[in-house]
């Protein structure tokens, strides 16, 4: 995608910022974890960055909070899958994945990336003697490949068409997702809300799922009672007009804790 997402956890923070606090719950930052930029030639540690960060999503998880990572590009998930996976709230448990996003991200490339991370996270399960639970609301299908449909079905992958993403259908269709789960790791890809009301992400949507659906879902996940951690990617502020893309951002993040 376009370059950018790295300025995106501040771009959040400042959207944050101005909004009313009704929260039952104390709300703190964590900080950050950089990962140093790389090139062609010499690649940065990004696998070394997951690691971190999926060893503080872990410690925090452990000592009882509700985590929010702020990517970030998608390759945020599969740190926050580290995260999730080896904390105490998923030990023994049915763990699923729902992803709010135009993409499958099921890339199978040489090198990790925001396209690969939920191959990454299928071939970890799989490694493990698992199965991985993953869903995805918003496909677009001109923006995913016959391949990547294809090993979506391998994968026993379930989704959600963008065209098809009203508020009744994605809501019963997220339902009858957790309703074979015991936690759920939500994750949000800016890119599956509209251009229009999105336009700073790195590839935005000609179509996508309308927000008040987005909202609605999110809603749906937190009364489930079965979120543990849950993350947002792909904000680039590079690309934002007026802040747009950053207050929605910052407005997931208040239904999250809500």
């Amino acid at each position: 995608g376009r370059i950018g997402a790295a300025g995106a956890p501040a771009a959040v923070r400042a959207a944050l910022g101005p909004l009313a606090f009704h929260l039952a719950r104390e709300v703190f930052d964590a900080g950050d974890v950089t990962v140093t930029l790389g090139s062609d030639e010499m690649p940065g540690d990004l696998e070394g960055g997951q690691e971190r960060c999926g060893g503080a999503v872990s410690a925090l998880l452990d000592a009882g909070a509700l985590t929010v990572t702020l990517g970030g590009g998608h390759e945020t998930a599969f740190a926050s899958y580290l995260g999730v996976i080896d904390a105490e709230p998923a030990a023994g448990r049915r763990v699923g994945v729902l992803n709010l996003d135009a993409h499958f991200d099921l890339r199978d490339e040489a090198r990790a990336s925001s396209g690969t991370p939920f191959l990454q996270m299928a071939r970890a399960e799989a490694a493990a003697g698992r199965t991985l639970e993953y869903a995805v609301v918003g496909i677009s299908r001109p923006n995913n490949t016959l391949a990547l449909f294809r090993r979506a079905d391998e994968l026993g992958v379930r989704y959600l068409l963008d065209e098809y993403a009203t508020r009744e259908t994605a809501e019963s269709f997220v339902e009858d997702f957790l309703a074979g789960l015991d936690a759920v790791y939500l994750t949000i890809d800016l890119d599956v809300l509209p251009a229009a009301v999105a336009p700073g992400v790195s590839a935005p949507a000609a179509l996508g799922v309308p927000l008040e659906v987005i909202v609605a879902v999110v809603r749906r996940v937190v009364a489930s009672g079965k979120l543990v951690h849950a993350d947002l990617a792909e904000l680039n502020p590079r690309f934002d007009v007026d802040g747009r893309t950053a207050r929605v951002a910052a407005r997931l993040v208040d239904t999250i804790l809500g």
